[in-house]
This record gives structure tokens, sequence and C-alpha cells, in this order.
């Protein structure tokens, strides 16, 4: 129940605050350039160094000995590295948007086997490779793990994840992504919410700033810009129309619900229809007592073990609450907080009052 007054109380204040009039923001915050994004890389690699945390398989034998044959040491036939100071490992990364070669960037490290630590290991050199199967970055370094662990006599005592880390500026890029800021005379923003209001205002913003015609609404998520000659005007342009403020109008109505955690978050658009609800807690109670069955001294019967369980079931009487129309988040709040249910049982109830039709919103699950 605290937990439904403080979650109402939060809710309420913020209805209270919330402008009424379309609210402002820029258009770097809504929207984005069509292909200025970042560069998922991957790579295989051998973490090196470790204090016998790490793992010895084929696997990692196999790429023990590709390397130290890459680096002219050839084993004897039949000769397998041994020892658990090695792991292979697989890094990722994001190669940035405009991202050069000769630049740093950071990269983490995962386990792929069984190391039980990399803490205080080496990351050998490693190709970063693309989608397209091109190498973009150089990978090496020595990893940073944020946790600490240790074990004996079959106890162990482990603080956070032993089994990633990270390298910052620890791949150098070797190639850079082409970018289509350069290339033809229009270019394309990509709004983050697919909405007809919002693509109208950037492209209503942008021809009051640069001229009538230089932006066009394409649907609701993309706009066409006219973009000036290639060189330092467009930069300059790009700079000028991602600070320029865009009137916002009051987003579609939400409820976000998340299962696993018990939260309810809804915006300010979410109405109600009047309906009624009824809600009823319900308890389920199993306890259990061992039993002992004991024979008679002179029978020719057994000890025998049991269990005894006792099942209850307890469902509290829940009266049928009349919620009226709310046109605002506060009458919203109100009327939730009337029917006394945790953020758990909300859960039920919201989805229950969107298949009543008495919730006006969409309800998006988690």
């Amino acid at each position: 129940m605290r937990a439904v007054v403080t979650l109402g109380a939060l809710l309420a204040s913020a209805a209270l605050w919330w402008p009424a009039d379309a609210a402002a923001a820029r258009v770097k915050e809504i929207a984005s350039v069509q292909g200025v994004r970042a560069n998922q890389l991957v790579g295989y690699g051998l973490v090196v160094g470790l204090d016998g945390t790490g793992e010895q398989n084929a696997v990692t034998a196999q790429s023990l000995s590709a390397l130290l044959q890459s680096l002219g040491v050839t084993l004897p036939a039949g000769v397998v590295p041994q020892g658990r100071n090695s792991a292979a490992v697989m890094v990722t990364a994001e190669l940035p948007a405009f991202a050069q070669p000769g630049q740093t960037i950071d990269i983490a490290v995962s386990s792929m086997g069984n190391a039980k630590s990399l803490r205080g290991g080496t990351l050998v050199m490693t190709p970063l490779r693309g989608a397209d199967g091109e190498i973009y970055a150089i990978a090496q370094g020595n990893l940073i793990v944020g946790g600490a662990g240790a074990s004996a006599g079959g106890s162990k005592v482990q603080i956070n994840h032993l089994s990633a880390g990270r390298i910052p500026g620890g791949a150098t890029v070797e190639r850079s992504v082409p970018t289509p800021l350069y290339e033809g005379d229009r270019l394309q923003l990509d709004l983050k919410a697919n909405d007809y209001s919002t693509a109208r205002a950037v492209a209503d913003a942008i021809n009051a700033a640069k001229g009538e015609g230089t932006a066009v609404p394409v649907d609701g998520r993309t706009v066409s810009v006219q973009m000036p000659p290639a060189g330092i005007t467009r930069v300059n342009f790009m700079a000028d129309i991602e600070n320029l403020p865009v009137a916002l109008e009051r987003p579609a109505a939400r409820v976000v619900l998340n299962p696993r955690t018990g939260s309810v978050v809804m915006n300010e658009a979410v109405t109600i229809g009047a309906c009624a609800v009824a809600h009823g807690a319900l308890a389920v109670t199993i306890s259990s007592t061992p039993v002992v069955s004991q024979p008679n001294p002179l029978g020719q019967g057994q000890t025998v073990a049991g269990e005894k369980a006792d099942i209850a079931i307890t469902q509290q009487g829940g009266a049928l609450v009349q919620l009226a129309a709310g046109t605002q988040l506060t009458d919203v709040v109100r009327a939730l907080n009337a029917l006394g249910a945790t953020p758990q049982d909300l859960l039920a109830i919201l989805q229950a009052m969107k298949a009543a039709g008495a919730l006006n919103a969409e309800l998006d699950v988690l």
C-alpha cells in the first residue's frame, strides 16, 4: 500500500508541473541523420597472463598453437600447449560515426569458455571485423575487470562479474566508414518516434530558419532536407538545424508495464472511462510438518518418516469500486489509488481495464 501511495504521489506531482501546452525540444533530441550511426565490430582473441584462472580445452590450445606459429614458434608434432593462464575470448566494440584511422575506441572482452576469471589478463592483438567481414580496428591491451573473488575449502566469495572486462581505448581504428553526409543533394532525418505532427513540426522549424521548401515531411518518421553544396557549409548547416527548437504535441497515451519488477509508468495523455472494478487479494499458505510412524516393540514393521502438509487459502473480500471518467493524469492516479492495490496487482487491473475498453491508452509490456 505504501508503494502505491508513493507511486501515486509521484505521478500526481508530475501531472501538476507538466506543462499543458506543447513541449519544446531540439531537432537533435528527436531525430537522427540517416546513415550517421555506430557500427558493431566483433573479433576472436586470446587473453594471456592469467593466474591459473584460465581454461584448458581444445579451442584454447589450438588458438595458442596458431598464435605461436604466427610469431615464428613451431611446436613439435603432437605437442599441445598446456596451462590455465590463457582463455579464449570474444571482443566486441562499436565504431562511432565519423571515426578516422588512428583514433581509439573502447572494447568489451568476454570469456567464451569456463575461465574462472579474466582479472589481470592481457588481450593479445585481435582484429575486429564488421558485418562485411572487413577489418576496421585492431584491439590489444590490459583488461580492467570490476569484480573480485576468492575460493578455498569448497567455499567461494565473488563480487560482481569476473569473466568479462573492458579496455578503455583498447582498439585502434584502421578503416573509416563512408558517411552519407557528403553524398547527394538531400539528406534524410529519421525521427525516433512515428508521429506525423512531429514530422510536420520539424519541417516547419527548418523551413522557418533556412527558407521555404528546404525540408519536406515524407511520412510520420522521415523528413527530407535539401542540403547546401558539399564542404564546410554542410557542417555549419547541420549545426544550425540540429539546435532548432521544435514544438511537440501531446504524445500518444501509453502505459508501460514491467511484470518482472512490478513497475507501472504512464504518460500525461492517459485517460480512463467510467468503469467499476472489484479487487481482492488471494493468499495460499502451505505448511509442512515431519511425521514419524513408529511400529510396536514386538511388531515386524519398520520406522517410516513421512510428511504432513497443510494447505490454506485465504481470500480477502474486495468491494466493487466505481471509477469516474478521468481526463487528467491526477484523476487517473487518484482512481487507481482508490483500489488499494499493490503495483503487482495494478499490472492485472490495468490490463483488464484495457480489455474492457475503460483505459484509453496503449499498453506496452516490457
